[in-house]
């Protein structure tokens, strides 16, 4: 892979090009009042600019750019149409948020009901799939781990309409998982920069035991992706500045679907010796990104229950039961951030020593993340007072 130098590059100039464009954006948007009012759903108290994902979209137009101008990235712009599909794909899932977060801004006072109907995105993230899929970025082959005891061998070679179709249902999962966790300010663009970086991390390593070669896209985006959320960042954090919408949102979760399909749906070749993790890179993202995982699929199995639509809003996400907990917004996003980088902490660590045994102490650390999550003294003066309330 590239060495370490150019990508500094890029991610500085994604960074920086995000940073500037976010704050004259959120500039024009306060005085076009594109903004989000508060209501019953949300936990912020002032009207705060939106379609912060537009920053973002030119940090990722740079940063892109960038890579192709230096020359370091040869091999990634010369070998395929990959580049172009990931750009064309991030345009169009990016228009649809931003066409949702629009009609919704604009659609003061019902503003909950304004925005486009599920079918309708949904179209719209499948589109933005397929076009990946069209342009390259596919889910070629894995491995399954205890395939051959399961009667149907370790590594799986997918047809091109059945690779087609993993990389549609790939995306849709990836976009709509960040897309529920961004309810406070800062988590989702937090989540994101530090599983991009750990996947930045991962795919250097498969790349110097020569599982990837220079032409993976892989690797570039997830450095683009973390310079996106660290530009983005300092608008967000609480108290937000400005959101990142539906737009950006989505397009955060369509580029790790594309830069997680580029190395884990890749990588064919066993690495005898190491860890599940270099045996079965698919997964990789499905721990690193569990925290957005677990809530958006408790989220489904939930309104199911209820009979409720997959897309319907409620405040029982992770975030807001942590707020329940008597966590303020702070505590809870550095909370769901802690677990991000622990659980990143899982791959990387037992990755990069190859020992089975290096989990053990990020257990010990989960353990008192969830002591800690659950018995702060901010939890207990919540329940204290809830009883006196009763």
């Amino acid at each position: 892979m590239t060495g370490w130098g150019p990508y500094g590059v890029v991610l500085a100039a994604t960074a920086l090009t995000t940073l500037v464009a976010t704050g004259v954006w959120r500039w024009f948007a306060v005085r076009r009042r594109l903004v989000v009012p508060p209501d019953e759903r949300k936990v912020h108290a002032v009207p705060t600019a939106t379609l912060g994902g537009i920053g973002m979209l030119v940090g990722f137009g740079v940063g892109l750019l960038v890579a192709w101008g230096t020359g370091d990235f040869a091999e990634v712009f010369g070998a395929s149409t990959e580049p172009l599909g990931v750009a064309l794909a991030v345009v169009v899932i990016h228009g649809v948020g931003a066409i949702d977060e629009v009609r919704k801004s604009m659609g003061s006072p019902s503003y909950l009901h304004d925005g486009l109907s599920a079918p309708a995105k949904m179209a719209g993230m499948v589109l933005a799939g397929s076009i990946l899929s069209i342009a390259g970025v596919t889910v070629l082959h894995f491995r399954v781990p205890f395939g051959e005891s399961l009667g149907f061998g370790d590594l799986l070679v997918l047809s091109p309409d059945l690779s087609a179709l993993v990389t549609v249902l790939w995306v849709l999962g990836m976009a709509n998982a960040i897309n529920f966790i961004d309810g406070l300010d800062g988590l989702a663009a937090g989540i994101v920069a530090i599983a991009s970086g750990a996947f930045f991390l991962y795919a250097d390593l498969l790349s110097d035991e020569g599982l990837i070669d220079g032409t993976n896209i892989g690797p570039l985006l997830a450095v683009i992706v973390l310079g996106m959320c660290v530009g983005f960042l300092p608008w967000n954090v609480h108290p937000a500045k400005i959101f990142m919408g539906d737009n950006g949102a989505l397009m955060l979760g369509l580029l790790m679907a594309a830069a997680t399909i580029s190395v884990g749906g890749r990588s064919s070749d066993p690495f005898s010796g190491q860890t599940f993790f270099f045996y079965a890179p698919l997964f990789i993202p499905l721990v690193i990104l569990g925290v957005p995982i677990v809530d958006t699929a408790a989220s489904i199995i939930r309104r199911a229950l209820r009979g409720s639509s997959p897309a319907a809003a409620d405040k029982d996400h992770l975030h807001h039961r942590l707020m329940r907990l008597g966590h303020g917004q702070w505590r809870s996003v550095v909370i769901l951030w802690l677990w991000t980088a622990l659980l990143s902490g899982v791959v990387l660590y037992p990755a990069y020593t190859g020992e089975g045994n290096a989990v053990v102490p990020f257990g010990v650390a989960a353990l008192g993340l969830a002591l800690y999550t659950l018995f702060h003294p901010g939890v207990r003066a919540a329940r204290a007072a809830a009883a006196d309330d009763d």
